[in-house]
């Protein structure tokens, strides 16, 4: 059996190096490459490790035929293409947990150096002044800390300024009140934070949603005399409100470790007064580099030798033992999934995934996830089944998940009902042979079916004749048919076809098929 060949791209802990080797991984430590070199190095290799120096485009994942898997030894994924490796099978991982302390301590000790405006102070000092009342800071202790973010990191800042007896409230859409109650903080509004708010310190992703979330506009709710930190991701605040609000004295100071552009060559708050800055050093201890070398390194060697997933961005995390079991399972949810998304219409207040039998017994939050990308793909398609969840939450639609240990008509089976302004609409599968996913019900009506490639979705009247109307039309089209599922709910009544063909289905081919006698509705699928 050939190893998985691993390619680390990037400077880091030589232990990762050796973790690989020891798992059973050929690697090769190749760092400092052009993108072309790159480009022209990756189509050998399943694995690429990475810090924040390479940037993993469309263009090198084009040329990365054989990878399977990503590795960041950090948390930020700003220089991976997500979507795009996405959309070519490649998983995504990064290591959420490795530089976590170091990073928030940062952010606490810029919050210290705010207060007491040290790096100035040292600045005079060591020049030979002696500016003892030039410098007069302000107490963290009952000072009220906003958190724009309260994950990870966010909760172990809040853990440490809440043992500085500080207030601490936060804006996070996804802590739960539950969450927030354990944590000893206050879950409110954005707005409410930056009203009240005296140090106001960002822990998020930047994303559609929260780039520049403290923009001029935001920065103009904030308390007068508010102090800003970011340790997270240099999009998250405009640096030219920025500047402006501590020109006019709105803001008293502002730290920052992270920049719009980097390497931070030039930018317009260098020289303001009460602003100090470092180059990004939020995971730079010798502790978290260390940590986050090994982690990546033992979290990509289990992926590629046993299949086990963990701290994926586009897919569930699975262990070792799991994935083998629940791949086709996830093969089969999302081609359930992606079915009923095209086949309804209009807002879907809720969505149903029903496992019975075998199905029950796995680990169900894949199974869901599989489901809602397939579903939501239909809309956009750069949704996974990380990010799927959030977005139907997003939208409004309620997920529910239901367990039925015992068996019906087969061993196993996955059931996606939908709620629509026609009532309840379903579809099920189940696994041939335990990995062979197939469809076996259709809205109600038992019909049998591959799902793959291109298909059309036929409804009509169950008359004869039918047949051989549908297969001269795609014969006198030059469509050559895959394979023909019919179902029907009684004799004579309505009945569905689902084909496949082995090219798209064009427009002028639905027209056609939709003229033809008895036919109620005829659609294009694609899988």
């Amino acid at each position: 059996m050939t190893k998985p060949r691993v390619l680390i791209s990037d400077k880091m802990d030589p232990n990762a190096a050796a973790i690989f080797r020891e798992r059973g991984c050929e690697v090769d430590e190749i760092t400092g490459e052009t993108p072309e070199q790159l480009i022209a190095r990756i189509g050998d290799y399943d694995g690429l490790a990475i810090r924040s120096s390479t940037k993993v485009t469309p263009a090198v994942l084009a040329a990365a035929k054989k990878l399977k898997v990503i590795g960041r030894a950090g948390i930020g994924v700003d220089n991976v293409d997500i979507p795009a490796a996405s959309a070519q099978g490649v998983v995504v991982m990064n290591t959420p947990f490795g530089n976590s302390i170091t990073t928030a301590e940062h952010a606490i000790a810029l919050m210290f150096a705010l207060a007491r405006q040290i790096p100035a102070a040292n600045a005079q000092t060591q020049a030979g002044k002696w500016p003892k009342n030039d410098f007069m800071g302000v107490e963290l202790t009952a000072k009220t800390l906003g958190l724009i973010g309260a994950g990870n990191i966010g909760s172990i800042v809040a853990s440490r300024a809440l043992g500085l007896r500080m207030k601490v409230v936060a804006f996070d859409p996804f802590l739960s009140p539950e969450r927030a109650v354990e944590l000893g903080i206050e879950k409110v509004e954005l707005d409410e934070l930056l009203a009240r708010a005296d140090f106001i310190t960002l822990h998020t992703p930047l994303t559609d949603q929260t780039r520049d979330i403290l923009s001029a506009e935001n920065l103009a709710k904030t308390k007068k005399g508010v102090r800003i930190i970011n340790c997270a991701r240099g999009g998250l605040i405009d640096e030219a409100a920025l500047k402006a609000a501590l020109d006019s004295g709105h803001v008293a100071g502002a730290a920052l470790d992270v920049f719009q552009t980097e390497p931070a060559k030039d930018s317009p708050l260098f020289g303001t007064p009460n602003f100090i800055c470092t180059p990004h050093l939020g995971a730079s201890t010798n502790e978290a580099q260390v940590n986050v070398a090994l982690q990546v390194a033992e979290q990509m060697a289990d992926f590629l030798v046993s299949g086990g997933v963990t701290n994926a961005l586009n897919m569930p995390s699975l262990s070792a033992e799991e994935a083998p079991k629940l791949k086709p399972y996830m093969v089969l949810a999302e081609h359930l999934g992606s079915l009923v998304g095209q086949l309804t219409t209009g807002a879907i207040p809720r969505i149903s995934i029903h496992v019975e039998g075998a199905a029950a017994e796995l680990n169900i939050k894949p199974i869901v996830a599989a489901v809602l990308a397939g579903f939501l793909r239909v809309q956009s398609a750069t949704v996974n089944m990380v990010n799927a969840p959030f977005l139907a939450k997003e939208r409004g639609i309620e997920v529910r998940e239901i367990r039925s240990e015992k068996e019906g008509d087969y061993h196993t089976l996955v059931r996606v009902s939908v709620k629509t302004d026609a009532g309840e609409r379903s579809v099920a599968g189940t696994l041939f042979s335990n990995r062979e996913p197939r469809l076996v019900e259709l809205f109600g009506i038992k019909v049998e079916a591959e799902l793959e490639g291109h298909m059309m979705y036929i409804v009509n009247e169950d008359a004869p004749g039918f047949i051989g109307r549908i297969g001269t039309l795609l014969g006198e089209s030059g469509i050559n048919i895959g394979t023909f599922n019919l179902g029907r709910r009684e004799a004579g009544g309505e009945a569905v076809l689902l084909l496949s063909i082995d090219s798209k289905v064009s427009p002028e081919l639905l027209d056609a098929a939709r003229k033809l006698p008895g036919v109620k509705r005829a659609m294009a699928l694609a899988f």
